[in-house]
């Protein structure tokens, strides 16, 4: 039977089911996965032999994997279709022949070490990717690891469960450690042989990125009481989407001179560190 109303489709228009919009499963996106409720941020997206994968991080640090099925996820209440991301991959590093993006000489073919069991820790996840971006080569080669916190309020805990010692080496670096604040009196708590922590002056890890480097004129002021990054993108008439302002940022980030001497002398004192022999 053929209706001339609805065609070969006997349902009515109203109670179709829509697609839903595609989004782009970039990383640091937070989506809620429609059939078990788990909420995460997007870590990264895989091919399998069943098809494509999505990772999800949720604010206790677990992952979980799902599969990128049509409507499967709810992005702020709606329902959508996770998709691969199609952004361009960042402009390669422009760097002088031979040299790493840190600086260093670089050693061509040059296999990644076995990791030591000293490690380097930062507060966050941007944190973590600007170090990686800038001195990933030179961490590779020495075997060094570097974890995320996810800020500082339980440093001193997470030391004693890492149990520094001879061969064990701890490094760690912190946001805004400046005297008279939380993060200069937590680090004070910490000590002891096998542990050195230093620090930045920025509120936040994006201000260790030169202005001229991101295009701006300087990094606003923001403030107390108000989001910092979310008041940084208002101020300078982004879209306050702090996933994208931040790849926009890391983006821009193409070697050690794109970022404050204030910063490169205290990754470097650290990577020294935790590869000292003994």
């Amino acid at each position: 039977m053929r209706s001339r109303q609805y065609g070969p489709d006997l349902t009515p228009p109203w109670k179709r089911q829509r697609p839903a919009p595609e989004v782009p499963a970039e990383p640091d996106l937070v989506v809620e996965e429609a059939a078990t409720g788990f909420c995460g941020a997007v870590v990264r997206c895989e091919k399998t032999a069943e098809g494509f994968t999505v990772t999800l991080e949720d604010r206790f640090g677990r992952h979980r994997v799902f599969p990128m099925a049509p409507r499967g996820f709810l992005l702020e209440g709606r329902v959508v279709t996770l998709v691969r991301p199609t952004a361009p991959a960042a402009p390669a590093a422009p760097r002088r022949p031979g040299l790493t993006a840190s600086g260093s000489i670089a050693v061509p073919g040059a296999r990644a070490r076995v990791a030591r069991e000293s490690r380097i820790y930062v507060e966050g996840r941007h944190d973590a990717e600007l170090v990686e971006r800038v001195w990933g080569d030179d961490l590779r080669i020495e075997g060094v690891v570097v974890e995320y916190l996810e800020g500082v309020d339980d440093l001193p805990a997470v030391v004693a469960e890492f149990a520094p010692g001879p061969g064990r080496r701890l490094g760690v670096l912190v946001d805004h450690l400046v005297p008279g604040s939380k993060e200069q009196r937590i680090a004070d708590r910490v000590g002891g042989d096998g542990v050195l922590v230093v620090g930045h002056p920025y509120i936040d890890i994006w201000q260790a990125v030169k202005p001229s480097s991101v295009s701006i004129p300087g990094w606003p002021e923001v403030p107390r009481g108000e989001s910092w990054k979310e008041g940084v993108c208002r101020r300078l008439g982004w879209p306050v989407d702090t996933p994208a302002a931040w790849r926009r940022i890391l983006a821009s980030v193409h070697s050690y001179r794109d970022l404050d001497p204030a910063l490169l002398g205290r990754v470097e004192e650290l990577i020294d560190f935790v590869t000292e022999p003994g």
